[in-house]
């Protein structure tokens, strides 16, 4: 439960600065829930680790079966991706998709967001991660934003997890085009094709990365960096994104 000092802040901030939610445009009552309202929270459909999804990639399956049987479903469309599993906090949609938009103007995420990071790292098998590497942006897009997002992300969740946060072993050496809107699986993965070299192997081998990223959509991006960190001695990676696509 909230604190009574916690609670009058808000009371206070929502009289004095009222700030409208980026979904549905009511008022924003909690400092913890960043840009959105707790309703539109509450409507965003996060995972509760209890869905049946496809093992590797985290897809959604078309139907449920059996908890002891979740490890063995598989979609077969990452059956080439690097990663070894990959797990997202919910559905691109609502405040998830609202938050992800925010970040990449501001980098700033909610209590509430970094809170959903950690439940969903908890959950076996990114519970064994050992380190925390967020997908690193080029150079030349890193200037023209001003910060990496995903960097944002992986020092909120890192803190939270008490793990350590490696964000200079890995670097993007590709600076590839924006991905667009109708772009299909085969050209994003092209487009970021050996796009990720390692700069310190040492810190990379033998450990478990939790390799963190915005949104998962055809796993092209977290497929390319897993292969280089597998490559320089990673014994397993995972990944972890805010939100994937309802495919």
């Amino acid at each position: 439960m909230r604190s009574i000092t916690g609670r009058v802040l808000d009371a206070m901030l929502t009289l004095i600065y009222p700030h409208a939610c980026a979904v549905c445009g009511e008022s924003v009552e909690a400092r913890k829930d960043g840009i959105a309202c707790d309703a539109c929270w509450q409507k965003t459909r996060i995972f509760s680790g209890m869905e049946t999804v496809c093992w590797k990639c985290g897809a959604l399956a078309e139907s449920d079966v059996e908890e002891e049987k979740r490890a063995r479903v598989f979609c077969r469309r990452c059956d080439q991706d690097s990663f070894d599993v990959a797990r997202a906090i919910g559905i691109y949609e609502g405040a998830l998709r609202a938050s992800i938009l925010s970040l990449k103007k501001l980098p700033h995420i909610s209590t509430r967001l970094v809170q959903l990071m950690f439940e969903t790292q908890q959950r076996e098998p990114l519970s064994f991660a050992t380190r925390v590497v967020p997908v690193p942006l080029h150079a030349e897009r890193l200037k023209e934003r001003g910060f990496n997002q995903a960097a944002v992300l992986a020092q909120g969740l890192a803190k939270l997890a008490k793990l350590p946060i490696d964000e200079t072993s890995v670097v993007r050496t590709v600076h590839t085009a924006r991905h667009r809107v109708g772009m299909d699986a085969k050209a994003r993965r092209e487009s970021v094709h050996d796009a990720f070299q390692i700069m310190g192997p040492r810190l990379i081998r033998d450990e478990r990365i939790l390799l963190v990223d915005d949104v998962f959509t055809t796993g092209a991006t977290v497929s390319s960096c897993a292969k280089a960190l597998k490559d320089a001695g990673a014994a397993q990676v995972f990944v972890l994104t805010v939100a994937r696509p309802l495919m």
